[in-house]
């Protein structure tokens, strides 16, 4: 008996002793429990997915939501009775119209249907849910036209016909110019000086589409637009063609009143944001200024070709 009270009392004796546990508090039961499904690849922002969504994202964003361009680079797509009615009067090139078979016809499917007969489009009548297809946002009232891609001049086959024309060569370059309706401008004002053709780069800038056609008014079919994969290259080529690279920028080291653009000329645009990129400018011969009065810092890209175009057509008239 003795003994066994001894036991029981070094028992008692040893738990005073140890005391009560501490707790994890919680954090292993925690560390157990599942964290959810892994995020995918364009949720995780360090991740190149992400940046890559967000690019195309952001394209989206910057296009017409009556303009849809095919991803494999096919045709185009202008959808809507207003812009396809507009693009079949400005004679932008088509290859079908498209027509929803229960659609509602009134002044302007009458007009397109009437107008793509008589150039020869084809005439297509298809299902809503073919058009639905053709524009994701579904704002296409029941018409689509379909454009096709545009193609472009080779920079070297532009400057060789500049040369072997009657006139010496004037040429527009554009930099950082994003809007179709700017390079469309920039088209209609080249044709309308004597220009001889526009030199576009292939990445980051506007590209023919219908809203440069129809904003051209029709100039884009008679003037040749060049595509340069390297801007500052193909610039540089063409200075050693005997060009001079002209510049278009506010704080420029000759004004147009100053300057001689009765030679061969390449004018150099850049956007009314980011004016001309840093490489771009480097490789001009002169950094050309328009004047201006009162407080307006700058023209609109598509203004000022315009205005620079006007004031070397006149030197060349009495040249």
């Amino acid at each position: 008996m003795a003994g066994n009270s001894q036991r029981k009392g070094a028992v008692r004796k040893e738990g005073s002793k140890k005391g009560q546990s501490v707790g994890s508090g919680g954090q292993r039961r925690r560390g157990l429990e599942g964290r959810g499904a892994t995020p995918k690849a364009e949720d995780r922002v360090y991740h190149v997915a992400h940046k890559k969504a967000k690019a195309t994202a952001k394209a989206a964003a910057g296009r017409p939501r009556n303009q849809r361009k095919s991803e494999d680079g096919g045709p185009e797509y202008v959808l809507g009775r207003n812009p396809v009615v507009e693009c079949l009067r400005a004679k932008v090139p088509a290859t079908a119209l498209y027509v929803m078979t229960s659609i509602e016809a009134d002044e302007r499917v009458r007009e397109a249907v009437q107008t793509a007969g008589d150039r020869g489009i084809s005439i297509l009548e298809v299902g809503k849910p073919e058009l639905d297809r053709m524009s994701p946002n579904g704002l296409h009232q029941g018409l689509a036209l379909q454009v096709p891609e545009y193609r472009y001049a080779h920079p070297d086959d532009l400057m060789a016909a500049a040369q072997a024309s009657s006139q010496r060569p004037l040429i527009v370059a554009l930099d950082n110019i994003t809007d179709p309706r700017n390079l469309g401008a920039v088209i209609r004002s080249v044709a309308a000086f004597g220009g001889h053709g526009v030199l576009i780069p292939q990445r980051r800038s506007a590209g023919v589409t219908a809203v440069t056609w129809r904003t051209s008014a029709g100039a884009a079919a008679r003037l040749p637009v060049a595509q340069a994969p390297n801007l500052t290259r193909t610039l540089v080529e063409w200075a050693k063609s005997g060009a001079q690279i002209v510049g278009l920028d506010a704080g420029g080291d000759v004004t147009l009143d100053e300057y001689d653009g009765t030679g061969p000329v390449v004018v150099v645009v850049g956007s009314e944001g980011k004016g001309l990129s840093r490489l771009v400018r480097e490789t001009c011969d002169s950094i050309l200024s328009v004047p201006m009065a009162g407080d307006v810092e700058s023209l609109n890209a598509s203004v000022a070709a315009g205005v620079v175009l006007a004031e070397f057509a006149r030197q060349r008239r009495l040249a």
